[in-house]
């Protein structure tokens, strides 16, 4: 009977053994950076690989799209596998796999093979992304959550935002392949770092370890690969194979939550979504990851056919929203763990919403574009930090890789569904059939309107965010009475 606690004291204490924090961190941080460049550094190399394969657009696009299908499709299944198996394990194997697969990125001579290696490496980095939140819980005490959420939130902005430049300069010294192996090294040095400074896994009972759902993880596969590929293809025309494909995730998720109510050990216990902070959180950082999407989509049109600014300072002002980001991500953390994480979430909303209500309302000037960036970017910062920190630091060992993965799936989702669906609404604001060749004044006017929509949802975020902590509050308030 009393195993539990002597499994909880074993955690503890292991927490508390481990040769050195900061060595641990940096190894979490260094896979943290290495699963956000990958999604990054690709994108300025499909020109250079399209002439390289002699392929079409739509043929290089999948190098992107296959890394983005299988993070999407294993972040949650590999959370819970790191449940079962043990997390410094499994870890260890999504380093050992992205690093192998950055080789046969670099060395492959076919489009097909370079595309298979891209998914293998998607599959390495959702592991590296949700066993890097999910380890925070062991590493490092309570009290300090949200400053290593902070750290690992500035490492994500640094790789996203040094992908595009970092691999500008090697396409133009090394070649492209110099792209994917550039992450050799530092794969091989993250490895050694986890595999000398992070916890030992706890071994438990066999019971434990028994219980993978396989149905269910294909299911929920199937599912997330339909809706992002219903998400992405067509390039902006939503066609009826893009219905097809939405109706196949709707049934798959239908089944899965079939499945999960019957089996004895589900991928996803949906009782937990019966916690209201959790399915809160969910759904704020999708709506929250969706109009961060917006930035990405809207902003290069804007600025060079709204404001007429050129290539190379398109680049530098969409760079300011990363750098702020990795700026704010470690005081963001300090700031959650000082003042609460509940409701620096709600403040990081408050300034998303006024940033873009501003950009919804102003004229077409790239001061005002860049400080409205500015205060969205850094509300994200804020937001992001404190509810990763307040699902992360209260949830029970065993369901750390599971929550963890699901966290990662709703950013993913919101990503996905926000450069299709904000895409849209900017088209059609615009009024216009070619984005490209349209008037300064339509693009304005379309990025006011969007901005408007993204507000919105922000909004309709802080309701939910206001709501879940009164709901959360009542409990208390009863007993004191």
């Amino acid at each position: 009977m009393l195993k539990p606690i002597d499994a909880g004291r074993a955690v503890a204490g292991n927490a508390e053994r481990t040769p050195s924090v900061r060595w641990a961190l940096a190894s979490l941080s260094l896979s943290m950076l290495l699963s956000s460049l990958g999604i990054s550094i690709a994108n300025v190399a499909l020109p250079t690989l399209s002439q390289a394969f002699n392929a079409s657009f739509q043929e290089v696009q999948w190098i992107v799209l296959a890394y983005l299908l299988a993070i999407t499709t294993t972040i949650v299944s590999v959370g819970r596998l790191g449940d079962l198996i043990g997390r410094r394990r499994l870890l260890l194997a999504g380093l050992f796999l992205f690093t192998v697969a950055s080789v046969l990125c670099g060395v492959t001579p076919t489009l097909w093979l370079l595309i298979a290696a891209r998914a293998a490496q998607g599959v390495g980095a959702a592991i590296m992304m949700t066993l890097t939140m999910a380890f925070v819980g062991e590493t490092v005490p309570k009290a300090k959550t949200g400053s290593a959420m902070g750290l690992l939130g500035t490492m994500s902005a640094i790789g996203t935002a040094l992908g595009p430049s970092l691999g500008g300069l090697l396409i133009a010294g090394a070649g492209w392949r110099a792209i994917f192996l550039v992450n050799v090294p530092l794969g091989l040095l993250a490895f050694v770092l986890a595999y000398c400074y992070l916890p030992a896994d706890r071994r438990g009972p066999k019971t434990d370890r028994t219980g993978f759902d396989v149905v269910g993880t294909l299911l929920l596969a199937l599912a997330l690969g339909a809706y992002a590929l219903a998400m992405t293809t067509g390039r902006g025309n939503f066609g009826p194979l893009n219905m097809a494909l939405l109706a196949a995730a709707v049934f798959g998720a239908g089944f899965f939550v079939l499945v999960e109510a019957r089996v004895a050990s589900p991928l996803i216990r949906l009782a937990a979504f019966g916690d209201a902070m959790l399915s809160a959180s969910l759904a704020m950082s999708a709506l929250v990851a969706t109009v961060m999407m917006a930035t990405l989509v809207v902003g290069p049109f804007y600025l060079s056919r709204g404001l007429g600014l050129d290539a190379a300072l398109v680049g530098i002002v969409m760079s300011v929203g990363p750098l702020v980001a990795a700026l704010t991500g470690v005081p963001a953390g300090r700031i959650a763990d000082r003042f609460g994480a509940a409701r620096m979430t709600i403040i990081g909303l408050i300034a998303i919403a006024a940033g873009c209500f501003i950009l919804s309302m102003m004229a077409a000037t790239l001061p005002g574009y860049i400080a409205s960036i500015t205060v969205i970017t850094s509300g994200y910062a804020l937001f992001q930090t404190a509810n990763n920190t307040a699902v992360m630091s209260d949830i029970r060992p065993d369901q750390r890789g599971v929550i963890s993965g699901l966290l990662n799936l709703s950013r993913n989702l919101g990503l996905i569904t926000g450069a299709s669906v904000m895409g849209a609404v900017f088209a059609f604001a615009s009024v216009t059939s070619d984005i490209t060749t349209a008037r300064p004044e339509a693009v304005a006017a379309g990025m006011r309107i969007t901005f408007a929509v993204a507000t919105i949802l922000i909004v309709v975020a802080l309701a939910i965010a206001v709501g879940s902590r009164a709901l959360a509050a009542r409990p208390s308030m009863s007993g004191v009475s």
